[in-house]
């Protein structure tokens, strides 16, 4: 059973891509299920998948744990704190339906692990192609619902402005974009320390994403000289050393 994990999670399988593209698509079915579901009345029908989100990712949370070799470098990760704290609010439903917005930042560690990256460049042009604008779009995503969440968790039962997810996620867009309509506000020194937080990390992923967007195009090539991996679409020599560099291209479209 051990070995089969192991292939899944850490295998190069068709099957084992075919796996964690699974997983991939549950974490988004799980993120619109929170933001769904927090404009709904609590029915026990919506207890219940609940329940099944938590036992589904305290499946996975111990599997992944039990192909860990390095287990206590494992709890040091932020992503298995996030993987708990899904756990948690899926679960126990006192603890607070807002924290099920961290459960996204395993979407962002899916796509980081090197094994899935080098698949979706093997499969798919367009990632290719805009790797570094995807990525990038998806670290600001992940930051605009995890502070979307933490805001309604804080403010919701004190601020009388955060009735909801829409209300915290329109605060949210409107202080990251430096709109400030100021129709809403955040209540205490949390609330402030909160706003200042999307401001300056929002901001800066916001420009990231920008100069992805805007730079000129790069493709992802190792020189074997030097190491530069950058490489303009149609380089035949590497700039850095003037290595010559043969990039595999797909002709002209």
């Amino acid at each position: 059973m051990l070995a089969f994990l192991r292939e899944l999670y850490l295998g190069h399988t068709k099957r084992a891509y075919r796996f964690r593209y699974a997983l991939l698509a549950f974490d988004v079915a799980t993120i619109i299920f929170v933001i769904v579901t927090s404009f709904l009345d609590h029915t026990p029908a919506i207890e219940i998948a609940d329940a099944v989100f938590g036992l589904l990712i305290l499946a996975d949370f111990s599997s992944r744990l039990a192909v860990e070799r390095r287990r206590l470098r494992y709890f040091t990760q932020v992503s298995t704190w996030a993987d708990i704290i899904a756990m948690v609010s899926f679960l126990a439903p006192i603890a607070g339906e807002g924290f099920g917005f961290l459960r996204v930042l395993r979407t962002l560690r899916l796509l980081h692990t090197y094994q899935l990256s080098i698949r979706l460049r093997q499969d798919f042009t367009y990632f290719r192609r805009h790797e570094d604008v995807i990525l990038a779009s998806v670290n600001l995503a992940v930051f605009l619902f995890v502070m979307t969440g933490l805001i309604y968790v804080t403010q919701h039962e004190r601020n009388p402005e955060i009735m909801n997810y829409a209300d915290a996620l329109y605060f949210t867009v409107t202080t990251l974009t430096t709109t400030g309509f100021g129709d809403i506000t955040l209540e205490g020194t949390r609330g402030r320390m909160l706003s200042v937080l999307v401001m300056i990390v929002g901001i800066t992923l916001f420009l990231r994403l920008a100069s992805a967007m805007f730079r000129p195009p790069k493709v992802r090539h190792t020189c074997p000289t030097c190491g530069l991996k950058l490489h303009d679409p149609d380089a035949v020599h590497c700039k850095h050393c003037g290595e010559t560099i043969r990039i595999e291209t797909e002709g002209v479209a």
